[in-house]
């Protein structure tokens, strides 16, 4: 794009920057090494921040529809904001105003990321592209089922000890590991939850391009993965992603035989799968209804969610501090000094996002996160039947993502921070994008 002035608003609507894909991409598929991951993040921000600052953001229409720009920024502040207000007397200090301040930094990669799916062209390589790498994923992770080794992972280890002569991980984080671990890799356990979160796009594609035989494929490859990953919260966003996505496909009854399959996969999973057993009986032994019974059955989040409810009521107003829950957890440990379920150390974050929200942000961080949520279903509420059609794969991913009745990675850490930022910009720009009749 140059910097000559528009002088007919359409006449070059939707041009986009046709260069954004590759940094959505490229973002995505370096999950397994989050330096270089956030290295794409930082070089995207730039890359988009110079391009406005050279042409005076004129243009602007070319790149993002008016709500799509407005959206993307109403969004991410309703999650910047909060991080915001915390930090001044954040139990961290000083730190947590700069970390909150550094976190501008997405704010022009989520313009990038909304224009990479702004345009009819660069829609086709950002959703087809996500689809092809949750594919690859699903089929390392089985692959690996079989074999033992992640190729995907061997091949990043490798490399890393070509480079720097040190392994992704230790021999005693290989040593625990208990199950399956894919493309993270055994010192990073988030294979369920990744490929669950972004399991939408494929099943999309997959239906799509081979209509109800493909959704099913898909449907079950990844399954199988998300179900042997061990994560329970992974198998309820799942759960929620083959109901959200399943639905006009193959209809209820088709769900309830996928609901059937499910419930068949995990039993066959109890009696094949020693670490199946194990977070079965755990989710089982709530039924003793007293305290020591439900906390194994949350693998100790009851201990770490009385403690967040600590921090609400020392803190109700802008709570600890964003990553300060860590930090806030010994005076809010109900049961100090005692064994803890996941390990050495205190709980790091709250394991459900408005305890998260609330125990870090207070009360007016849970007010943003409502004002954005509500602001994007009034968004998709009022968009068009096509635009709907459109965001699909984005919109089951975000919803499940952040749907409040299930276990949750950190919505404020880095990684998952960024994740759900990326996926309300892909919603944004899917939602809002040009006319599909533009030219790209």
């Amino acid at each position: 794009m140059t910097s000559t002035p528009i002088t007919d608003s359409t006449a070059n609507l939707g041009t986009g920057w046709r260069w954004a894909p590759a940094f959505v991409l490229a973002f995505v598929a370096l999950f397994p090494a989050p330096g270089y991951a956030e290295g794409v993040l930082v070089l995207g921000s730039l890359a988009a921040l110079i391009h406005l600052l050279l042409t005076r953001f004129r243009g602007g229409a070319r790149l993002l529809s008016g709500p799509a720009w407005a959206l993307t920024t109403v969004l991410f502040l309703a999650y910047w904001l909060p991080a915001l207000f915390s930090s001044f007397d954040s139990v961290t200090g000083a730190k947590a105003v700069q970390k909150s301040l550094l976190s501008l930094r997405y704010l022009p990669f989520l313009w990038l990321v909304a224009s990479a799916v702004a345009t009819a062209r660069n829609r086709r390589v950002t959703v087809n592209g996500l689809a092809l790498i949750v594919g690859i994923w699903a089929l390392d992770a089985l692959i690996q089922a079989v074999s033992g080794t992640s190729p995907i992972f061997a091949g990043i280890d490798g490399l890393k000890v070509l480079i720097d002569g040190h392994p992704m991980c230790t021999a005693d984080e290989i040593a625990a590991l208990d199950r399956l671990s894919g493309f993270m890799g055994p010192c990073n356990l988030k294979l369920g939850p990744v490929l669950a979160t972004f399991a939408p796009f494929l099943l999309w594609v997959a239906a799509q391009r081979m209509g109800v035989k493909g959704w099913l494929v898909a449907a079950v490859a990844v399954g199988l993965v998300v179900l042997l990953s061990g994560s329970r919260g992974a198998w309820v966003t799942y759960a929620l992603v083959l109901a959200l996505s399943g639905w006009k496909v193959v209809g209820y009854r088709g769900l309830l035989a996928m609901a059937l399959v499910g419930v068949v996969s995990l039993a066959a999973g109890y009696v094949a799968v020693p670490q199946v057993q194990q977070r079965v009986d755990r989710t089982l032994s709530a039924a003793s209804m007293n305290d020591d019974g439900v906390d194994n059955a949350l693998s100790g989040r009851g201990r770490i969610w009385s403690a967040a409810g600590c921090m609400i009521q020392q803190h109700p107003i802008n709570g600890v501090g964003t990553r300060g829950f860590r930090h806030a957890f010994a005076a809010c440990d109900p049961e100090p000094g005692s064994t803890v379920e996941w390990g050495d150390g205190p709980a790091l974050h709250a394991h459900q996002l408005v305890l998260e929200v609330l125990a870090e942000t207070g009360v007016i961080g849970l007010l943003f996160w409502i004002v954005g949520a509500v602001t994007a279903w009034r968004a998709w509420k009022y968009a068009p039947a096509s635009a709907r059609q459109r965001a699909q794969p984005a919109t089951w991913a975000l919803m499940a993502t952040v749907f409040p009745l299930n276990t949750s990675l950190a919505f404020y850490s880095a990684f998952w921070g960024s994740v759900t930022l990326l996926l309300s910009a892909l919603f944004v720009g899917l939602l809002l994008a040009h006319d599909d009749h533009e030219s790209a």
